[in-house]
């Protein structure tokens, strides 16, 4: 299998970005790695960690670089639109965080860019590189589970987590920020069905108290067209030395001919220190006891870096270098899962159905 040589551009130095370099740096196809960020001094510490050949404090100065022909973009999710635009308008290959926006105008002109383009453009969904998820949507690819009905999805976290992500981007919500994985699974498992109806409710207290807009226990009912029934739910303010150390989640898939239930809170293998355990996500938080293997991205571990960011980031230059499929998010995909997650925090607000699509 003939290999496509990479050049590629890390934009945003944060700790997704940092990993996101790192499992370049790695990879034997790349053979030019640049990275920037809005604090050029952060940019040039990520290069040294990662021995990037080039780094600014300049997105459009990385993206534009000839060497480089795929580009990463790991900023904040109100800052995705302008990298996203300025590489695809570049005819450059794009891999962006999830959620695609916290807009759908902007979904919208990234999604008509890369098709004036003809350039390839997916959302970094890493639950879906999750062993246990991929094994789900394969026995219903496989049709093991016969006709979906619904099903149920919940996620919990600490409220030190959810405080860390609403510094970063307050508009960012539970709902917006991390529910929508739980949304793209589903959407995911039961395409081609799409979602029609979503009807919410939240409550504030915690988040509110801080000065934030967002709730602090969000649930949903999502249906679908043929009628399958999703119930989603998120509470990220548990409290704040809670042992999980990312997202602690239960899916259950129910269907005509089978069902499958999918326990991801890890409190099988529990870790008790007086030494203290680092949280990867929050500088400076310890827990005692921790649920090993909560970590969101993945873990490092005898000196690589284990979990569904690697794979994902990996399997994403897999595609590029070797035109392998993969299983990454298209930009209409990620679009209807943004689309869902905006429906439940309308319908929260207003304590009404909202009906899909939303009415922009």
């Amino acid at each position: 299998m003939k290999r496509k040589d990479l050049g590629v551009a890390v934009v945003g130095s944060g700790r997704i970005g940092t990993l996101r370099a790192s499992m370049a740096a790695a990879h034997p196809a790349v053979r030019f790695l640049a990275v920037s960020d809005l604090d050029p001094a952060r940019a040039r510490a990520l290069a040294d960690k990662v021995d990037a050949q080039f780094s600014s404090g300049d997105n459009l100065e990385v993206i534009s670089r000839p060497e480089v022909n795929a580009v990463i973009v790991s900023t904040s999710e109100e800052e995705h639109a302008s990298p996203v635009l300025q590489a695809l308008e570049r005819g450059k290959p794009v891999l962006v965080e999830k959620p695609i926006a916290l807009r759908l105008g902007d979904a919208d002109c990234m999604m008509a860019a890369a098709q004036r383009a003809g350039v390839d453009f997916h959302v970094g969904y890493s639950r879906r590189f999750q062993r246990r998820y991929l094994l789900a949507k394969e026995q219903i690819n496989q049709g093991r589970l016969g006709q979906i009905l619904g099903g149920l999805g919940r996620v919990y976290n600490s409220r030190a987590q959810a405080f860390q992500i609403l510094k970063r981007s307050p508009h960012a919500t539970p709902v917006l920020d991390v529910l929508t994985y739980y949304v793209d699974l589903f959407c995911w498992f039961l395409e081609p069905n799409s979602p029609v109806e979503v009807i919410a409710r939240g409550q504030k207290g915690v988040f509110k108290a801080a000065g934030y807009t967002a709730h602090d226990v969000a649930w949903a009912i999502v249906t679908f067209a043929d009628g399958a029934v999703v119930n989603l739910g998120v509470d990220y303010a548990l409290p704040e030395r809670y042992p999980t150390m990312g997202q602690s989640p239960r899916l259950e898939i129910l269907g005509t001919e089978g069902v499958i239930f999918v326990d991801g809170e890890n409190r099988n293998q529990i870790l008790y220190t007086e030494q203290g355990f680092p949280h990867g996500y929050v500088p400076g938080h310890k827990v005692n006891m921790a649920f090993l293997g909560t970590s969101s991205p993945g873990d490092w571990a005898l000196g690589d870096f284990w979990g569904p960011v690697g794979t994902e980031t990996r399997a994403w230059l897999d595609h590029l270098s070797l035109d392998r499929p993969c299983a990454l998010a298209t930009p209409q995909q990620a679009r209807q899962t943004l689309e869902v997650t905006l429906a439940i925090e309308q319908a929260m607000q207003r304590g009404e159905v909202v009906r899909l699509p939303l009415v922009k």
